[in-house]
């Protein structure tokens, strides 16, 4: 068995404070390397909630998370799918209601989810030689908040690129991202 030494101990000195944790991500440039805006969820936990979960809950754990997407997981830790702040606030319950003629609080979080079938993701290799101009690109292309990285051949969801936390770490508003066209306007945006 190998053997380790002690480490050298030194007396604290008067006034020293706590560390804190950083206010805010880290700025970035579009063509910095794409993981420095991707949430490698090897660091930090995954937001998820259960199928049968009702979206109320769902939604004050997104507030209390502080984000937009949950993962949706069954007993066995298996993805089942998404679900948005969109999917929470929008007209997915509102129809659902009508349509099924219950009320609010009886929507499960399996009745308006987008199922794990309908989902896409970037390949982490992929990710590898891209840079954050491609996600924005991305994101731009297929209209959406959220994008997803998978690894072990899309068996396991690695990483997620959100839209907001990307505007946030280019310093843009999350309405330019939105309204901006072309890879040229959220250019100009940079350039204000």
């Amino acid at each position: 068995m190998r053997e380790y030494s002690a480490l050298k101990m030194s007396s604290i000195p008067a006034g020293a404070r706590v560390a804190a944790p950083e206010v805010g991500p880290d700025r970035v440039t579009l063509d910095d390397p794409a993981f420095a805006v991707m949430t490698d969820l090897r660091n930090v936990p995954a937001a998820s909630t259960t199928p049968g979960e009702p979206i109320t809950k769902a939604h004050a754990q997104m507030i209390q998370r502080g984000v937009r997407l949950l993962f949706v997981l069954d007993a066995n830790a298996t993805l089942q799918g998404v679900i948005t702040a969109t999917d929470l606030l929008g007209e997915k319950p509102i129809r659902f209601m009508r349509d099924r003629g219950v009320t609010h609080n009886e929507i499960t979080v399996a009745d308006i989810m987008t199922p794990a079938s309908m989902l896409e993701a970037i390949p982490i290799q992929d990710v590898a030689q891209m840079r954050v101009g491609h996600i924005v690109a991305t994101h731009k292309s297929v209209r959406r908040q959220h994008l997803m990285v998978v690894e072990e051949g899309g068996r396991r969801v690695r990483g997620l690129f959100s839209a907001a936390q990307i505007a946030r770490q280019l310093g843009l508003e999350l309405q330019t991202m939105e309204v901006a066209q072309t890879f040229a306007d959220v250019e100009a945006a940079l350039s204000r």
